[in-house]
């Protein structure tokens, strides 16, 4: 799964929790382990997405070529593009 991909999976879950703690679903622990799950995607989305802006040139401190490289992989996209 891309940064993207976790991030729109965060809101879907966020929206389905809601929906079971607070509306129609009238399910509390539904609505709390759906919100647990929003909460990972959320944090691997920004973990994607703190690790897509890393400086690698040397300019400032950042993570090496090789680690950068390992991230873009992991979130799916190629050095280069834009994810």
């Amino acid at each position: 799964m891309t940064g993207p991909e976790h991030y729109r999976q965060a809101e879907w879950l966020v929206e389905r929790a809601h929906h079971f703690t607070y509306g129609d679903g009238g399910d509390p622990v539904t609505g709390a382990a759906l919100a647990a799950q929003a909460q990972a995607h959320a944090t691997l989305a920004l973990a994607a997405a703190t690790a897509m802006q890393a400086a690698v040139d040397g300019s400032e401190p950042g993570m090496s070529g090789p680690e950068f490289a390992a991230w873009h992989k992991a979130a799916g996209v190629k050095p280069g593009e834009r994810g």
